[in-house]
């Protein structure tokens, strides 16, 4: 299977990589924890079918520590009991942040006020701006149709 389009060695898409790595290096620098950056980008890439972003995620989640069991509950994280309550809130707005279009009234209240109890302000922005993040390089490798199966934990950095 090949991509549609060489987004690593296409100058356009090269460079709005390289942007969007580095909005991605702020929020992996903030305070928000790293296991709960790693399936927020998970359960999106999930959602969004973007097989490339659920390889390279889950890889690098169980590369830094993460457990098989929790990896493989992600998809049904409101059944498991291996979630802290943050956690919980954060793939609750991640689902919520992805599934814009289906909700008429965007992100309730309730989910928002759900992980506010749990994040402060900086964490909540870097929560807000990684589900963006994230969505953006879903859309980018699911419209390639980038392969997936192939990614070695920090073969890109």
């Amino acid at each position: 299977m090949e991509a549609r389009l060489n987004v690593f060695e296409n100058a356009v898409a090269g460079k709005f990589m390289r942007y969007i790595n580095s909005a991605g290096k702020v929020l992996s620098d903030s305070t928000l924890p790293a296991a709960t950056q790693e399936l927020v980008k998970i359960r999106a890439s999930q959602i969004n079918g973007c097989g490339f972003c659920t390889d390279m995620h889950t890889k690098d989640a169980a590369h830094a520590g993460e457990t098989a069991q929790r990896l493989h509950l992600v998809a049904a994280w409101r059944e498991a009991t291996v979630f802290t309550d943050a956690e919980r809130a954060a793939l609750e707005l991640v689902e919520q942040g992805t599934r814009i279009a289906d909700a008429a009234g965007g992100v309730p209240d309730e989910v928002w006020g759900n992980a506010a109890k749990h994040y402060d302000e900086d964490q909540l922005a870097a929560l807000v701006s990684l589900i963006a993040l994230i969505n953006a390089y879903n859309r980018v490798n699911v419209i390639v149709q980038q392969p997936a199966g192939d990614y070695r934990p920090g073969m890109f950095g």
